[in-house]
């Protein structure tokens, strides 16, 4: 929990920091460069790490193969990125971006050469070691940002960032792992491993090309500047965000997976899965809805002003989609990959038909495409979940229901608290907005079924934070399950922190 705390502490000062430093356009190019190339992440895994994860029974040769099929990969795709990054300069009408391609390139021939001694220490179980990794490389990354940035480097500060992060993260792996690979061999069994990877592969590059279709045709249509503001704005929130959720899917994932020959109690963990992260998730993001332009302000400073709607969109699609999380652990605890893949597939047309829609009003129109995505997919995840395995429906969307109507009201308040003092300094409008926000989950509190809701979330809470053990063995299960299911949501480690997702 520690290291999570720190990780959601450095990604989030970093964009603070950052934006002080180095202006929206640059930014802007360098999302770009990483909405294009970042792709190639995905492809150097390829999904092998975590095919290697999940084996039941892994051999020293077939670990050393794999090894060398991830570094052959993450060479190969940095050669690739060298050759096209002409290519990428063309597409968006922008020479510079092609010297920042090269330079972006190495992060992949780095990456690939950890994957496996990553993957080790997964299937070790040693999360100590790799908690240190993940805090450590990038802290490496953001002195190395704030240096060149200092220097004038511009946008050559991120990609400095990201190989730096890069590097770090393969000078630390491979002494802590503690195995040096031998050398490639002809006749290694690697069939199911590719099997594995492929399927993994196919759903994360669709969801990939969803994730960053919005960045795309911002950058070709409206240019660095305004990718620049939208991309900080993302960074901002939908980052930590992630990394606060997936905690929930380390205790619940298991969980589920317990309980799926249990369909009362399946049904009520689902449930009550909802209503916490409904309760401890979805008012934090009422609250930034609400008072994006004192917090922008704060965060960012005055230039990144006309990033605040766009917050505002993001925190609604944030909660939406933290809600919909539920459908997705029930898809994948029961095993329906075919269905979620299928699920995927329409999900994703339909995010990029929204982004679409909303581009021309720019890019807080297509943070409203982004917004409405979720809030349509929702009730779609419900019944095609339904459509697959039964299905708590009645009571997850009257649970939705309320989670909703209270959010709304709260984010209005903490809005109306912000204009009502649209005078007074943003270091006033934020408690103000904080403190309408928690007045009405006050007074919701009286309606007796948010009552009930919310003894249910301390029963939960109360159980996770004393079942200590429990919480050990659950990390330990996921390991097995999310190395298993290839929809899970996992984005590529090193690029998320920029642009791509």
């Amino acid at each position: 929990m520690t290291g999570q705390l720190a990780r959601i502490v450095l990604q989030f000062g970093s964009v603070v920091v950052l934006a002080r430093l180095i202006a929206p356009a640059e930014f802007g190019l360098f999302t770009m460069v990483m909405a294009v190339v970042g792709v190639s992440e995905i492809v150097r895994d390829f999904g092998l790490s975590n095919a290697a994860i999940q084996a039941r029974e892994l051999s020293t040769a077939q670990r050393d193969q794999l090894f060398w099929v991830n570094t052959a990969l993450g060479t190969a795709l940095a050669a690739l990125a060298v050759a096209s990054a002409p290519l990428v300069a063309l597409v968006f009408g922008r020479p510079e971006l092609a010297p920042l391609v090269v330079g972006v390139a190495a992060t992949f021939a780095l990456n690939g050469a950890q994957t496996q001694h990553r993957a080790n220490l997964n299937r070790e179980l040693r999360f100590t070691a790799l908690t240190v990794i993940d805090v450590a490389a990038p802290l490496v990354g953001i002195v190395v940002a704030i240096v060149v940035a200092l220097a004038g480097g511009g946008a050559w500060a991120l990609v400095a960032q990201t190989v730096a992060v890069a590097a770090a993260g393969l000078v630390l792996v491979v002494p802590v792992g503690g195995w040096l690979p031998g050398r490639p061999r002809r006749g290694v069994p690697l069939g199911g491993f590719y099997r594995f990877g492929w399927n993994l592969v196919a759903t994360q590059l669709i969801n990939y090309v969803a994730k960053n279709a919005d960045n795309i045709v911002i950058g070709i249509r409206l240019g660095p500047a305004q990718l620049g503001l939208y991309s900080r704005a993302f960074q901002l929130l939908m980052n930590p965000l992630q990394q606060v959720r997936a905690p929930f899917s380390r205790v619940a994932i298991p969980v589920l997976s317990r309980l799926q020959d249990d369909r009362a109690r399946f049904d009520d963990y689902l449930v009550r899965a909802q209503i916490v992260m409904g309760y401890t998730i979805v008012p934090a993001l009422a609250f930034v809805g609400g008072a994006s332009v004192p917090l922008v302000t704060v965060l960012l400073g005055a230039a990144w002003l006309e990033s605040a709607p766009v917050l505002t969109f993001f925190a609604i699609a944030g909660a939406f989609s933290t809600l919909a999380y539920v459908a997705y652990w029930a898809f994948v605890t029961q095993g329906l990959t075919g269905p979620l893949l299928r699920f995927t597939l329409v999900t994703a047309a339909l995010k990029i038909v929204c982004v679409l829609a909303g581009l021309p009003w720019g890019i807080v129109g297509v943070a409203a495409g982004y917004a409405v995505e979720p809030l349509l997919s929702w009730p779609l995840a419900i019944w095609w979940l339904s459509r697959s395995a039964p299905t708590p429906v009645a009571r997850l969307t009257a649970g939705a229901g309320r989670l909703g109507a209270i959010a709304v009201a709260a984010g209005a308040a903490a809005w109306g608290a912000t204009i009502a003092l649209a005078d007074a300094s943003a270091w006033l409008q934020i408690p103000a907005a904080a403190l309408s926000t928690a007045v009405v989950y006050l007074v919701a509190a009286i309606v007796p079924v948010v009552r009930r809701d919310l003894s249910e979330l301390v029963t939960v809470v109360r159980l996770v934070f004393l079942s200590g053990r429990g919480r050990g063995r659950g990390m330990a299960t996921e390991r097995t399950s999310l190395g298993r299911e290839p929809g899970h949501d996992q984005e590529p480690g090193h690029d998320q922190e920029h642009g791509a997702r």
